[in-house]
């Protein structure tokens, strides 16, 4: 079988696989978390109630500032931002380093959310906001599995970081937003 044979194949597998991925750690997430037994006094770094919330809610909109941030330097790596030259060397670096700590950052708060909360269906705002802390980690780990390969065609990876992006900014919209509007459990 010949190169131009194989590659279309391979390229199809790593996006099935990605999506796979994608697919399981969400299901999987949302499945736990609908069969948590909430727990309303876990606490996020000792605080709990309205005041773990409130930290949520700055820690979500760190999380959504970081991925802006992400995104430049996503379009400056791959030469999309008009005006600017190619990215210097240390760019690429500190996309890799700001992912790492926008997932870090997200980790206690969704162990918290799982604790407290569990995946609520409610409300709309509340089974968005449950659905898409799941489908983050999902996409977050289907991103990292895509930005491996160096044979996928251009669109993939843009696709994948901004739905990673999109993901952060519905959740912080459902979440974040709403506790800055004056909206108390």
């Amino acid at each position: 079988m010949s190169y131009a044979v194989r590659r279309p194949l391979a390229v199809a597998v790593r996006l099935a696989l990605s999506a796979a991925l994608a697919a399981a750690v969400t299901v999987a997430l949302f499945v736990t978390g609908r069969h948590q037994t909430p727990d309303y006094t876990a606490q996020l770094f000792g605080q709990s109630g309205v005041s773990a919330i409130r930290l949520k809610s700055w820690m979500a909109t760190g999380v959504l500032g970081l991925a802006v941030v992400q995104l430049g330097l996503a379009l400056w790596m791959y030469g999309r931002l008009p005006g600017l030259r190619q990215a210097p060397r240390g760019v690429p670096r500190a996309h890799r380093i700001g992912g790492v700590i926008l997932f870090a950052v997200t980790v206690p708060v969704a162990v918290q959310c799982m604790r407290a909360y569990g995946v609520q269906t409610a409300s709309t705002r509340v089974m968005v906001h449950s659905i898409a802390g799941c489908f983050f980690y999902g996409a977050f780990a289907a991103k990292v599995l895509l930005v491996r390969s160096r044979r996928l065609p251009g669109w993939v990876l843009p696709l994948a970081g901004g739905t990673v992006i999109t993901v952060i900014a519905v959740f912080w919209y459902v979440s974040a937003l709403w506790y800055f509007n004056g909206n108390l459990p």
